[in-house]
């Protein structure tokens, strides 16, 4: 038994089943992960490298960085599985 979710672009109702969904989250996830593993090591070598208060002023940025990165990840997923898979088409 697969379980539906309906959207209603177009006034259209549109059937996607749970694969559909996760094929979809794969991609948000995949990037979202590089992109924290980059922003990590980034501040890692900025740590490493730098003297003093640059070390912290710089290397903040990586860290919000990476948060922000997060939680677009979490919101688009979150979006996905409400079924608004083209979210540009809103606009």
């Amino acid at each position: 038994m697969k379980r539906v979710c309906y959207t209603q672009t177009n006034k259209q109702r549109q059937v996607m089943s749970v694969n559909e969904h996760k094929r979809k989250m794969i991609a948000p996830i995949v990037v979202a992960v590089l992109l924290v593993l980059y922003y990590v090591v980034y501040f890692g070598l900025l740590i490493a490298l730098l003297p003093g208060v640059w070390k912290i002023l710089f290397g903040i940025v990586p860290l919000l960085l990476a948060v922000v990165t997060v939680k677009v990840c979490i919101e688009r997923i979150r979006e996905i599985k409400k079924g608004e898979e083209d979210d540009l088409s809103q606009y």
